[in-house]
């Protein structure tokens, strides 16, 4: 198969939140599509530091802290948000925010446009904090409002490494995989 060259473009994005109740750790619900994907933007957190000896770099040490991201979407549907930030719906369908409401970890999935093949991807361990949301009166033409949600993503511990992302793209050997990617959070290695 054809090697990408380029990535554009951010659809089908999923939201699969912690499995709390799982006894075998790490654990996913079924993941949610949240339509209307506009941006997401992760910026990796980490260090590196450089020893020096025999008058030069002699040892190079780097930390992987995961990422802080902005996820960027036309609408947060108000259960996902709820259930994301600790929230509450109240009788009335009220969207109620919590002053101290816990937010629930989860991963994030989604796909980018290859100019040959298409790339998916999941981070496993992602906490949002309040979306921010600019409201604007209508003038000549309708410009729709965003919500941009600020992420931080950290690395989850699994078959002793730390691990914080993944991505597929289609091959010769993996189209079952590929093809349930958005079913279920899926860990590397499983199912190979």
């Amino acid at each position: 198969m054809p090697k990408n060259k380029v990535t554009y473009g951010l659809e089908k994005v999923h939201i699969a939140f912690a499995d709390t109740e799982s006894q075998t750790q790490p654990a996913w619900e079924t993941p949610v599509e949240i339509p209307g994907a506009v941006r997401f933007t992760p910026t990796a957190q980490g260090q590196e530091s450089t020893f020096y000896a025999d008058n030069g770099p002699y040892f190079v040490a780097t930390s992987n802290n995961g990422y802080t991201a902005e996820l960027e979407m036309a609408l947060v549907p108000d259960d996902i948000l709820a259930e994301m930030l600790g929230w509450e719906i109240d009788a009335n369908g009220m969207l109620v925010e919590i002053a101290d409401g816990q937010p629930k970890e989860f991963a994030l999935m989604g796909q980018v446009l290859g100019d040959q093949k298409n790339r998916r991807f999941v981070y496993y361990r992602c906490k949002a904090s309040r979306p921010a949301k600019e409201h604007t009166t209508k003038g000549e033409t309708i410009e729709p409002k965003t919500d941009v949600l600020s992420l931080t993503i950290l690395p989850i511990e699994y078959n002793g490494k730390r691990i914080v992302k993944s991505v597929m793209e289609l091959n010769d050997t993996n189209a079952t995989a590929y093809n349930a990617f958005f079913n279920a959070v899926t860990l590397p290695g499983a199912g190979a």
